[in-house]
């Protein structure tokens, strides 16, 4: 082969490397942000859940529109709780409910509902994390803030 030969060949596999190193990086990209997108609609999921519990009456196991979540928890409206061991590394707690996206926490305030979820990837470190605030049983009172981890 001739000089020129061999610097097309290198020249070849230099672009070849890089063309794969970065579909790999634009891949995990979206990955990623397909991940905070399934996380949202399970959050939203589950505060649509919420709302419709706390405007049920009380007879039906509902929060009979209370002005306040009390009483509110993943097993009142249907989820189930605790470790199911989708992620390794992780344990959901006995109150947490777990998906294949990630592992979800509701936090009680006053007249506020806080809806967080994390996501892990396959060593137990944190991917995503979507936070929810539900104020009242209409959809204007959801609020969505996604925050990747970096």
């Amino acid at each position: 082969m001739g000089q020129q030969q061999l610097l097309l060949l290198v020249l070849g596999i230099v672009i070849v490397g890089l063309a794969v190193v970065v579909g790999i990086q634009a891949f995990s990209e979206n990955q990623k942000q397909s991940n905070a997108d399934m996380m949202v609609n399970d959050a939203i999921r589950i505060a649509s859940d919420a709302q419709a519990w706390k405007l049920k009456p009380s007879a039906f196991g509902g929060g009979a529109s209370a002005s306040n979540w009390t009483g509110l928890s993943f097993s009142q409206i249907g989820y189930t709780v605790g470790d199911q061991g989708l992620h390794p590394g992780t344990d959901a707690a006995a109150d947490q409910y777990e998906n294949l996206n990630a592992v979800y926490d509701i936090a009680l305030d006053a007249g506020t509902m806080t809806i967080t979820g994390t996501s892990f990837d396959g060593s137990g470190t944190a991917l995503n994390t979507v936070v929810v605030e539900v104020t009242g049983t209409t959809p204007g009172t959801i609020s969505t803030e996604i925050n990747p981890v970096s």
